[in-house]
């Protein structure tokens, strides 16, 4: 905590002291005297991570690293699917569309905190946090939707080989790609809304790295119950929804694989599946941690974030091509025939 804050902070609860002895412990008088000009801040200041200020270079130089690798490798992804007709399938075209949103993803919050480490980037404008809360909440929403679009591609590929063209053909893979979108576009905007129409007063120091929800709710002067609420319900049925049906997804493809007589069969269908596996329990247990508890912000909870917005885009490029031969031997044919 800065010299500035920590004032700010001896001054608030010297105000808290008066009014308790005058009023009792109320909480809208409280509130009342955090809060006396209810007028929206133009902008906000980032607190950023809780480490010392020589940890601030290698942190720079670790996210901007971070980010060229995500922008990377996910862009790899989405030249070689396009540059092979035979990755022309509903489940390439799935991976491109989590890649194109990983890239998103990474961009709405890595430069945000890079440049928290620069003198004078941790403010930010008003219209800038709105724009953030309302893209990683879409981001967040849709890719979730997605991940459970591509369970389902896999259940259909390994349960109903035989009517797996028929069904997935390009017009659904389009359809379901657009509902992820518009799912996440729905989400988005009902929580931004209710987040920015509660007021705000004279503080304006966002104990976080980036705009986000939780954090922000923090600085609102009125009650949260509603708006805790929504995101309880909200995050928690479309995660839990989208984790259930994942879930329920595998346990037919587990059942299928297990009947397959050869062990070479089994194999392959099960390399097919662990990639994806693998990326949905990395990106659901922080985000599940993180929002599903929004009253309680601890330091821990920016570290939480920076996992599943920073960590899962850098890791889904590395963990799909690795783990898939189909992609390995592409790359090694568009690299001049090297083997990978």
């Amino acid at each position: 905590m800065s010299v500035e804050n920590a004032w700010d902070y001896l001054k608030m609860q010297h105000y808290k002291d008066m009014v308790k002895k005058e009023y009792g412990p109320t909480e809208i008088n409280i509130q009342q005297m955090e809060c006396p000009n209810e007028t929206a801040p133009m902008e906000f200041v980032l607190s950023g991570f809780p480490f010392p200020q020589e940890m601030q270079v290698p942190l720079l130089v670790f996210f901007l690293i971070m980010y060229f690798l995500t922008l990377s490798g996910n862009s790899l992804i989405i030249w070689v699917v396009v540059s092979d007709l035979q990755l022309h399938k509903p489940m390439y075209w799935f991976l491109c569309h989590l890649s194109i949103m990983d890239i998103a993803f990474s961009t709405v919050v890595v430069p945000r905190v890079i440049a928290g480490f620069i003198p004078g980037g941790k403010v930010i404008c008003f219209a800038e946090c709105i724009c953030q809360i309302f893209f990683l909440h879409f981001l967040g929403c849709a890719e979730s939707l997605l991940y459970t679009v591509m369970a389902y591609d896999r259940f259909l590929a390994i349960c109903k080989p035989l009517h797996y063209t028929n069904i997935m053909n390009g017009r659904v893979c389009l359809i379901l790609s657009l509902g992820t979108i518009i799912g996440g576009c729905l989400n988005s905007t009902l929580e931004t809304t209710l987040t920015f129409y509660l007021p705000y007063g004279r503080r304006n120091h966002i104990d976080y790295v980036f705009c986000d929800i939780p954090a922000l709710l923090k600085l609102a002067c009125a009650d949260t119950t509603l708006n805790e609420i929504v995101i309880l319900v909200d995050v928690g049925l479309v995660a839990m929804t989208c984790f259930l049906l994942i879930l329920i997804s595998y346990l037919y493809i587990i059942s299928a694989i297990l009947r397959i007589s050869t062990s070479e069969g089994r194999h392959r269908a099960f390399s097919t599946c662990t990639a994806h596996i693998t990326v949905v329990v990395i990106y659901y247990i922080p985000v599940v941690f993180h929002y599903l508890r929004p009253s309680s912000q601890d330091s821990i909870d920016g570290l939480v974030s920076m996992f599943y917005t920073t960590i899962t885009p850098f890791l889904n490029p590395v963990i799909y091509t690795l783990r898939n031969k189909e992609m390995k031997a592409t790359l090694g044919k568009l690299w001049g025939g090297a083997s990978l």
